[in-house]
């Protein structure tokens, strides 16, 4: 996905919301799905907050679709499909605040080693996907807020790829992205 018109988080927040409460049987206003950004295939998470707590989080980290039915896809996925949460109840429909992050290409971290790969992650910038084997996962960039150092954000994404916090092999594969984010 190219870089987005300043208004896009004005288009993208509104199609996640409608997708969200088609869902639920709520109304919304009808989203503008005319804006041609949309048709472009783009990648996204959707995040959903309720109460300032994390309630959903689904997204591609690869382009397949349009980038419009990606976010509202997204949007479904993480209200009712989160495995770390029950579906989305309609009692909390009101107090829900999206967050629609739009992926960069991702570029591969080519180095020597461990110091070497860490080194060249910029904190509070990068998204990284860590691949190892059959073992895969991924943080968005706003992770940064909640790590202090690059040892500890790649520590808590090898756990969450099902590997030891200090986990490393010559077959580990970096790669990193940026996103857009847009919030209501």
């Amino acid at each position: 996905m190219s870089t987005l018109p300043p208004d896009a988080g004005t288009i993208l927040l509104p199609i996640a919301r409608a997708a969200i409460a088609e869902q639920l049987g709520e109304s919304a206003p009808e989203p503008d799905r005319t804006a041609p950004f949309l048709a472009a295939d783009g990648a996204c998470f959707v995040t959903l907050h309720t109460n300032g707590h994390l309630r959903g989080c689904i997204g591609t980290i690869e382009p397949h679709r349009s980038l419009g039915e990606d976010v509202a896809e997204n949007a479904i996925a993480a209200a009712f499909r989160d495995p770390r949460f029950q579906p989305l109840a309609r009692a909390e429909y009101p107090d829900m605040v999206l967050e629609v992050s739009v992926l960069s290409p991702r570029e591969e971290i080519r180095f020597a080693d461990r110091a070497d790969a860490y080194a060249q992650i910029r904190p509070g910038i990068d998204g990284i996907l860590f691949t190892a084997g059959f073992h895969r996962a991924t943080f968005l960039p706003q992770v940064w807020a909640q790590m202090a150092t690059v040892e500890e954000f790649m520590g808590a994404l090898l756990r969450k790829a099902g590997l030891t916090h200090d986990y490393w092999s010559d077959g580990v594969k970096l790669e990193r992205y940026t996103v857009e984010s847009f919030e209501e």
